[in-house]
């Protein structure tokens, strides 16, 4: 992808917009979270840069962006339809992306319990909440195609582990999500990106990659909450006070 040149290694940028969804371009896209990929042109196979798995059938576009012409896979205004593609990326184990887009914080949602939770384990009460709204909805009695329970959406043998006796309990599982993620954290050294995937995808999953795996639904889910925290973060931020008007004597 891009225009030819002589060089042996290629710059591909590789990016998240805010729906969580991936694409690849020869410059970063305006809106959205790009990393620089580099890679031989030599190479008898491209690296998996999208992180989804099977067949994937897209399209590439052609725009202008500073003057200069960049390619992409994501249809951004301005942009002129090039080719259509398909290309074969490795299999894997996909793991669920948690339910719908971003959505708005929902404070009101077991407030006390999340309070609870966080002063206990130390964990950010917003990450907390942001893990819960990714994976249930704060739905206490979501069960996921995996067997995922309760609002944090333990695994069984997981919810064991921490001591939830009913995962459908909206305080063990907050309870034991908590500890869960404390583990993590300590884990990955507070590494977030690496606690959230490992939360979706699981720990041995994590280790297998050495990092984040290639997984479309993982990548989506890193995305979400990371997106998800910050909403959290703002929302949980204490109000300034305002400055009362002095009184006129």
């Amino acid at each position: 992808m891009g225009a030819a040149g002589d060089a042996h290694a290629r710059k591909v940028y590789r990016c998240v917009g805010r729906d969580g969804s991936v694409s690849l371009a020869t410059a970063p896209e305006p809106g959205s979270r790009c990393e620089a990929r580099e890679f031989d042109d030599n190479v008898a196979k491209v690296p998996n840069l999208w992180g989804s798995m099977g067949v994937i059938n897209g399209t590439l576009y052609e725009r202008q962006q500073d003057g200069q012409t960049v390619y992409s896979t994501r249809n951004l205004p301005g942009s002129t339809k090039v080719l259509s593609f398909t290309v074969e990326t490795p299999p894997g184990e996909p793991a669920h992306v948690g339910l719908g887009q971003v959505g708005k914080p929902q404070l009101d949602k077991y407030a006390a319990q999340f309070r609870s939770a966080a002063k206990a384990t130390g964990v950010d009460d917003a990450w907390l909440r942001a893990i819960a709204h990714a994976e249930s909805g704060f739905n206490a009695a979501a069960v996921s195609p995996k067997g995922a329970q309760g609002v944090m959406q333990l695994m069984p043998a997981t919810a064991r582990e921490y001591g939830v006796v009913d995962p459908f309990s909206a305080e063990e599982s907050i309870n034991g999500g908590a500890r869960h993620l404390k583990q993590l954290i300590r884990r990955y050294k507070g590494d977030l990106t690496l606690v959230a995937a490992a939360y979706n995808a699981g720990i041995g999953v994590v280790a297998r990659y050495g990092g984040v795996p290639p997984y479309r639904e993982t990548q989506a889910y890193i995305a979400k909450v990371q997106a998800l925290h910050e909403n959290y973060r703002a929302a949980l931020a204490p109000k300034p006070k305002r400055k009362r008007a002095a009184k006129k004597r």
